[in-house]
C-alpha cells in the first residue's frame, strides 16, 4: 500500500471534499508504529480511482480519508469503495463505523446515507478554510 502513496497524494488533492493529508500522515497510516489502520484503494486498469482509510479502534473504526476522482464520480464508484468498506469492517470484527464531513459535502452525506450511516452529531466551526460544521455519521454493523 505504500506505493499508493503518491496516486492517493494526487487523487485527494483534486478531490475538494477529500482530506488534505501530507506525505507524512500518508506514511504514518501505513506504518506499523502507531494506531492500526486498514486502507482500501479502488483500481481500474492501472489507474487509483479512489480509497479509503480507516482506523481499527477494535470493535469501532472511524473513517478518516474517503475520496473518489472526479472522472470516476457519479458512476457508483463510491457506492462500491463504501460497500465493500463495511464488508471488509465486518469481516474485521467492527461492530460500528464513524466518519465526519464537512456539512457542506452533500454529496458525500447522501452517499453515507444511502449506505444506512445516520447523523450521530455536529462539532461547530470544525473544519478551516472555509470554516464550517463538521456532521458525524455513524452505523451500527449487524
Amino acid at each position: 500500500m505504500a506505493a499508493d502513496i503518491p496516486a492517493l497524494l494526487a487523487l485527494e488533492k483534486d478531490a475538494a471534499s477529500a482530506a488534505h493529508w501530507s506525505l507524512a500522515q500518508y506514511q504514518a497510516a501505513f506504518s506499523s508504529e502507531g494506531p492500526s489502520r486498514v486502507a482500501l484503494v479502488l483500481e481500474e486498469g492501472t489507474s487509483v480511482r479512489g480509497f479509503v482509510i480507516a482506523r481499527v479502534l477494535d470493535q469501532e473504526w472511524e473513517i478518516e480519508n474517503i475520496a473518489v476522482t472526479g472522472p470516476a464520480r457519479r458512476r457508483g464508484l463510491g457506492t462500491r469503495l463504501l460497500g465493500e468498506f463495511l464488508e471488509m469492517a465486518r469481516s474485521g470484527g467492527a461492530k460500528a463505523i464513524f466518519l465526519e464531513v464537512r456539512e457542506s459535502n452533500l454529496a458525500a452525506r447522501d452517499l453515507y446515507e444511502k449506505c444506512a450511516f445516520t447523523e450521530s452529531g455536529r462539532r461547530k466551526l470544525y473544519y478551516r478554510e472555509p470554516d464550517e460544521d463538521a456532521i458525524g455519521y455513524r452505523i451500527d454493523l449487524p
